[in-house]
C-alpha cells in the first residue's frame, strides 16, 4: 500500500449496522494519528477524534468507582449492612399451604384456614406378621404386640385420639396386618418437631417383638424425614459449594486475593439480597426453597460476573497497559457484557412469576433480585476494589499452580487458550461439517425428551427404599391400598347438619366404593360449629400413581357431580397427596407455554438491542434452546428410563419431577446467556476493531475460553454436588444443570457457535432497516486496532503521520 493511496474501503453487506449507526472514521492525518494514539491508551474517542467521557452505563460506573474507590466500597458495605438490618426488622413471611398448592388442593387448604379447622397430624403404626403362617389378629401374640404399641405410644404424652385396630376395624382381610391410629398433640405445622419420642417408643416395641413387622408412617413422621433429608441435603450442598468455587478460582487465577474477590462479592450480594427479600416477602411470600435457589443462582452469576471482569482487567494489564487504562477497558467491555447478561438472566427469572404458583413466584423474585444486586456489585464495587488493590490483587500467588497454567508475564499469562485454538482450527476449516456433527449430537441427546413424563415423586420414588419411612409407606400401601395417601374431600355448607347435605355425604361415601374409586373404609369427620365435614377416601391404586389418579378422577368427575354437587350451597373440593400432585402438574403444564414464550421473546429483544443484529439474536435463541433440549433429553434418559442412572448414583423412577422442566428452562436459559453474551461481545469487539469475521471469531473464542471454562467448571462442580444428594428431585436438578452447563460451555460455545458464525460470515451483523428504531443497547468502546486489521497495518507501514482515513461503507 502506497503512502499516497488510502487502503480499499471495507465493504459490508446491505443492512449491516455497526456499533453506532453511521459510524465512520474520517479526519485529518493528525487527527487520526491522535485518535489511534488515544485509543492505544484505552481512552474513549468520538467519531471526530476528540476525547469523550466513557460511553455506556458500565463504563461510566466503572470509571466513577475507580475515581471514588473508598466511596464505592464504603457504599457497598453500608448497603449490605442496611439491607440485612431492614430484613431483620421486617422478618420473612413464608408461603402458606393454601398458597403453595394450586387448583382444588389449594381450595381445600383455604376452606380449612378460613373455617379455623386445623387437621391434626395423624400417624399410623402398622403391626404385621412377618411370616405367612405367623400369628393373625385374632390370636393372643398379635393382641400382645398391638397392646404394646398402644401402651408405648400413650406413654409418650404426645398423642391424642388413640385408636385400637380392634375398635376401628383397621384389620386387613387376611388378618395378618392391623393399624394403630392416633394424632399428635398441638400445632400440626410443628408436629415433626415433637414426633421423635413417639418414633423411639415404637422402635423399642419393634425390638421386643421380633415376630412382627412394626412400622410407623404419617404426617409428622413423614414431614420429619423429608425435612431432615431436605435440610441435610441443602446444608451439604451449601457448605460444599463455596470451598469448591474458591478452589477452582484459585487454580484459574493462581493468586489467593484474586480468587477471593468473586466469592466475597457473590456472598455479600447474597447476604444483602436475603435482607431485601425479607422486606419484599410481606408483599410476595417467600420460602426456604426460594432462599436455597437464590444462593445457588447468586453464587453462580456473582462469581461469573466478577470472573469476566477480573480476567479482562488482568488480560489488559498483561498486554502492557497501565492499571487505570486496563480498568477502563474492562469496565467498557466485560462490564457491558455483565449488564447485558444480567438483564437477560433477570428476564429469564421473571418468567417464573407467570406460573401462578406461589413457590415459583418466590423463587423467581428472589433469584432476579440476587442477580440484580450481583450485577450492581460487579460494575461498581469490583472496579473500586481493583483500583484499591492494584498490584496487591496478585498477593498469595501459588507458584506450583502458576507453573501448571504455563502463564507468561506478571498478570496471569497469555489470555489465549491453546486447546481451543487447536479445536477452532479444525472447526473453522470445515464449519458446515462441524455444525452438522455438533448439531446432530445435540439433537440426538434431546430426542428422549419427546417422551418425557413428569410427575410429583411419591415418597418411595423420592427417597432410597432403605429409609424406614419408605418401607413403612410401601408395606402399608400393600396391606391397605391407598391408606397412607387418601383423598380428602372437604365439604363446606351453610348447614352441615341439613338433611340434603347429610344424604349427599352418605351417597358420596357409598358411591366412592361402588364406582371403584376406593375399597374403603371411607371415614367421615364432622366439624359442626364450622359447618365443615372431612371425608377420607383411600384411593384404589395405592402406590401406583397412574391408578390412584384414575380413582381420583372418578371421585371428581363421576361421584361428586352425582352427589355433593347437586346440593345448593355446598362446596366440596378434593385434595390429598395424589390430588396435590395432579393439580400441581396441571398448573405447571398450563403455565409452560406462556413462560417459555415470555422468556424467549424478551431474551430475543435484549439480544437484538444489545448486538444490533437480527442474526445474532436468532442464533442465540436457537443455540440456547438446543442446550436446554439436550439437558431435557439427558434427564429423561437417566431418570425416566434409567439409562446410566447407576453412574450418577440414581435410579430410574419412571418420571421427571414435575417442577423441574420449567425450572431448568428458566435457570439454564438465563445462565447460558452469560457465556453467549460474553463470547459474542468479544467477537463483536474484534470485528468493530477491524478484524475479519473469521479472525474475530477465533480471537473472541480463544481469548474468552479460559474465563468460560473456569466459570463452567465452577458451575458444573457446584451443580454436581446436588447430583450426589439423597433426594431424587435434587439429583435430577443437579444432573440436569451440570450436564446443560457442560454442554453449553463446550459443544455450544466452543464448536457450534463459532462454526455457525463462520458459515454466516458478514451476515452475522445483519440488521434490517425496519428494526433500526429499536433502542441501541450496544457499546462502542474502541481499543487500539489489533495487528492484522487495515488500521493497524496502515499505521505500521507508514506511521501515524502518513495514515490516511478509511471509510466503513454501510
Amino acid at each position: 500500500m502506497d503512502g499516497g493511496h488510502p487502503p480499499p474501503p471495507i465493504h459490508l453487506p446491505a443492512g449491516w449496522v455497526g456499533p453506532s449507526p453511521g459510524h465512520s472514521v474520517e479526519g485529518s492525518k493528525e487527527g487520526v494519528a491522535a485518535e489511534v494514539a488515544a485509543r492505544g491508551k484505552g481512552e474513549v474517542v468520538s467519531d471526530t477524534g476528540r476525547l469523550d467521557r466513557p460511553r455506556g452505563l458500565a463504563a461510566r460506573a466503572g470509571s466513577w468507582s475507580a475515581r471514588h474507590r473508598w466511596v464505592a466500597v464504603g457504599g457497598w458495605v453500608l448497603f449490605v449492612i442496611l439491607a440485612v438490618a431492614l430484613g431483620s426488622m421486617a422478618g420473612r413471611v413464608d408461603t402458606t399451604r393454601s398458597e403453595s398448592q394450586p387448583g382444588e388442593s389449594g381450595r381445600v387448604e383455604k376452606i380449612l384456614d378460613e373455617a379455623g379447622v386445623t387437621s391434626p397430624a395423624s400417624e399410623t403404626v402398622l403391626v404385621q406378621s412377618r411370616e405367612r403362617g405367623g400369628p393373625t389378629a385374632d390370636q393372643a401374640a398379635f393382641h400382645q404386640a398391638v397392646d404394646a404399641v398402644l401402651t408405648a405410644v400413650r406413654g409418650t404424652g404426645e398423642v391424642t385420639g388413640l385408636k385400637s385396630p380392634y375398635t376401628s376395624k383397621a384389620i386387613s382381610a387376611d388378618g395378618r396386618s392391623a393399624l394403630v391410629q392416633f394424632e399428635i398433640r398441638g400445632d400440626p405445622e410443628k408436629a415433626g418437631d415433637r414426633i421423635e419420642p413417639v418414633l423411639d417408643a415404637v422402635a423399642k416395641v419393634k425390638d421386643e417383638h421380633k415376630a412382627f413387622t412394626i412400622e410407623q408412617f404419617g404426617d409428622a413422621s413423614g414431614d420429619k424425614a423429608f425435612s431432615d433429608a431436605f435440610g441435610d441435603d441443602f446444608a451439604q450442598a451449601e457448605y460444599s459449594a463455596l470451598p469448591v468455587a474458591l478452589g477452582i478460582l484459585l487454580i484459574a487465577f493462581g493468586a489467593l486475593v484474586a480468587a477471593l474477590l468473586p466469592v466475597v462479592l457473590a456472598m455479600t450480594a447474597f447476604i444483602a439480597t436475603s435482607g431485601l427479600v425479607a422486606v419484599v416477602s410481606h408483599a410476595v411470600h417467600m420460602s426456604d426453597t426460594a432462599n436455597s435457589v437464590m444462593l445457588l443462582v447468586g453464587l453462580a452469576v456473582g462469581v461469573d460476573y466478577c470472573l469476566f471482569y477480573l480476567r479482562r482487567e488482568r488480560e489488559e494489564r498483561a498486554a502492557g497497559r497501565d492499571p487505570q487504562t486496563a480498568l477502563r477497558i474492562a469496565a467498557a467491555t466485560s462490564g457491558h457484557a455483565v449488564l447485558v447478561s444480567g438483564f437477560t438472566v433477570i428476564v429469564a427469572m421473571a418468567g417464573m412469576l407467570f406460573t401462578g404458583i406461589a413457590d415459583f413466584k418466590a423463587m423467581g423474585l428472589a433469584t432476579l433480585m440476587v442477580v440484580a444486586v450481583a450485577v450492581v456489585g460487579s460494575v461498581t464495587v469490583l472496579p473500586a476494589l481493583l483500583s484499591l488493590l492494584g498490584e496487591r490483587v496478585e498477593k498469595g500467588r501459588v507458584p506450583f499452580l502458576s507453573r501448571i497454567k504455563g502463564g507468561k508475564g506478571r498478570h496471569g499469562g497469555t489470555s489465549e487458550s491453546r486447546f481451543w485454538r487447536a479445536v477452532l482450527t479444525k472447526v473453522l476449516r470445515r464449519p458446515a461439517l462441524s455444525v452438522g456433527l455438533a448439531g446432530g449430537v445435540l439433537v440426538l441427546l434431546a430426542l428422549p425428551a419427546a417422551g418425557m413424563k413428569t410427575a410429583n415423586l411419591a415418597l418411595d420414588q423420592e427417597f432410597d427404599s432403605s429409609m424406614p419411612i419408605v418401607t413403612a409407606y410401601q408395606d402399608m400401601n400393600a396391606a391397605f391400598p391407598g391408606g397412607p395417601d387418601p383423598a380428602n374431600v372437604i365439604v363446606k355448607a351453610d348447614d352441615i347438619d341439613a338433611a340434603p347435605v347429610r344424604t349427599a355425604i352418605a351417597d358420596f361415601r357409598a358411591q366412592a366404593v361402588a364406582k371403584g374409586a376406593s375399597k374403603g373404609p371411607v371415614e367421615l369427620t364432622v366439624h359442626r360449629k364450622e359447618n365443615v365435614a372431612v371425608i377420607h377416601v383411600p384411593l384404589l391404586g395405592g402406590t401406583d400413581k397412574d391408578k390412584a389418579e384414575k380413582s381420583l378422577n372418578i371421585l371428581r368427575d363421576e361421584v361428586r357431580p352425582a352427589t355433593l354437587d347437586k346440593v345448593d350451597g355446598v362446596d366440596a373440593p378434593i385434595g390429598g397427596s395424589i390430588a396435590s400432585s395432579k393439580d400441581f402438574s396441571d398448573k405447571i403444564g398450563a403455565a409452560a407455554i406462556p413462560v417459555f414464550a415470555f422468556v424467549v421473546v424478551f431474551a430475543f429483544l435484549l439480544m437484538l438491542m444489545s448486538f444490533r443484529s437480527l442474526t445474532i439474536a436468532v442464533t442465540a435463541i436457537v443455540l440456547n434452546l438446543l442446550s436446554v433440549g439436550a439437558a431435557y433429553g439427558i434427564l429423561t434418559a437417566v431418570f425416566q428410563h434409567g439409562w446410566g442412572a447407576g453412574l450418577v448414583g440414581a435410579e430410574g423412577v419412571g418420571a421427571v419431577v414435575a417442577w423441574l422442566p420449567l425450572f431448568l428452562f428458566v435457570i439454564l436459559f438465563g445462565l447460558s446467556m452469560d457465556y453467549h453474551v460474553f463470547v459474542v461481545s468479544r467477537i463483536r469487539e474484534a470485528r468493530v476493531a477491524g478484524r475479519t469475521t473469521r479472525d474475530a471469531i477465533v480471537h473472541g473464542v480463544v481469548t474468552t475460553a479460559g474465563v468460560v471454562t473456569s466459570a463452567a467448571v465452577i458451575m458444573v462442580a457446584v451443580f454436581a454436588i446436588f447430583g450426589t444428594l439423597s433426594m431424587q428431585s435434587m439429583k435430577q436438578m443437579g444432573v440436569g444443570l451440570a450436564a446443560a452447563v457442560l454442554i453449553d460451555a463446550t459443544v455450544i460455545r466452543g464448536v457450534l457457535l463459532p462454526a455457525l458464525m463462520a458459515m454466516l460470515g458478514e451476515r452475522n451483523w445483519y440488521m434490517p432497516r425496519w428494526l433500526r428504531w429499536l433502542p441501541d443497547l450496544s457499546h462502542d468502546e474502541p481499543q487500539a486496532a489489533p495487528h492484522g486489521t487495515p488500521a493497524a497495518d496502515a499505521l505500521g507501514a507508514h506511521g501515524a503521520g502518513e495514515y490516511q482515513p478509511q471509510h466503513i461503507r454501510v
